[in-house]
């Protein structure tokens, strides 16, 4: 998958062209069926499939007190997008002053801009252009003169609420990850940067990452059986999610610890992605670091167990 950072790019891209178009945070199931619809007609007409999305959040630009916190960061989305099989995706750097383009020129210098624009992809909710003041209506009026075919997918539906971002959320932030997991049509997952930490761990003899996650959306702080992905290889893994109150004394930044099982490289400043699979206990204070250290291993024991279950792959 080609990474475009401006529209003039998307003439590398060979047409005819299906657009899909949206902010996609989560990349969930609503998210998928707009890609999934651009996808499907690029087949059909033996051309290319661009997502178009942007940075930062437009809402971080327009109204920052009311910013949501991210699923996934920009670099996390081009990873769960690349995973559907697109060809490309065009990321749009959002700016004040950008966010004051119409939206029948937004649309103009997109079909100016591609190779044969044949399609463009949206949610029947999707507004752009200054003052969300472009909507589904008027891509139906522009798509005769300009062109191009409009491709717009219903809501999807769980149970009896729509998929969205904010419901993704509001589930990974009260624990619950199945739910979670069924509205993403995957397992959440944090994408960090390991960064150098106080060796703790090392010293008990559960060497840990400490991630800087990209995401923003955490869930509870707590004890996880997880699994992790670097450089293409999958690891059974223990997480601690929290403010480690047993050996710090004040209650400080909240942190992403990971051990991984049969794990001995060094990763300070990779990437690794992780995924939740069962909640195993709230973070508490010991008595000390002993009983600290022995919690840690039934805590390991039984993340190990978990993990080999759920491949499948008892030791």
């Amino acid at each position: 998958m080609e990474v475009l950072n401006d529209i003039a790019e998307l003439k590398t891209v060979p047409g005819p062209t299906h657009l899909a178009i949206g902010v996609f945070d989560g990349v969930h199931l609503g998210h998928q069926a707009v890609i999934g619809r651009a996808i499907q007609s690029a087949k059909l007409t033996n051309g290319s499939t661009v997502v178009v999305t942007f940075h930062p959040h437009p809402v971080r630009v327009l109204r920052p007190e009311k910013a949501p916190r991210l699923l996934t960061s920009t670099q996390h989305k081009i990873r769960l997008i690349r995973s559907l099989g697109v060809d490309a995706l065009l990321i749009l750097r959002f700016t004040p002053e950008f966010s004051k383009t119409p939206p029948e020129v937004f649309i103009q210098d997109l079909v100016r801009g591609s190779n044969q624009l044949r399609q463009i992809c949206v949610g029947r909710e999707f507004t752009f252009g200054a003052n969300r003041s472009g909507s589904v209506r008027l891509l139906e009026e522009l798509s005769p003169k300009l062109g191009f075919e409009l491709g717009t997918v219903t809501p999807i539906v769980v149970g009896d609420q729509v998929v969205s971002s904010t419901l993704v959320r509001s589930a990974i932030e009260c624990g619950a990850l199945d739910f979670a997991k069924t509205l993403l049509g995957r397992e959440f997952t944090i994408l960090g940067t390991v960064a150098e930490g106080k060796r703790l761990g090392r010293r008990l003899g559960f060497p840990t990452a400490n991630l800087r996650a990209h995401n923003e959306q955490f869930p509870p702080n707590g004890v996880y059986a997880a699994k992790a992905w670097f450089e293409g290889g999958e690891y059974g893994g223990v997480v601690n999610i929290g403010v480690r109150p047993t050996v710090e004394h004040e209650a400080g930044e909240r942190l992403l610890e990971l051990h991984l099982f049969d794990f001995e490289q060094e990763i300070y400043g990779r990437d690794v992605e992780v995924a939740f699979l069962r909640y195993l206990r709230p973070e508490q204070k010991f008595p000390g670091i002993e009983e600290l250290q022995a919690q840690i291993g039934r805590d390991t024991e039984e993340a190990r167990r978990i993990y080999y279950e759920s491949v499948k792959s008892p030791r």
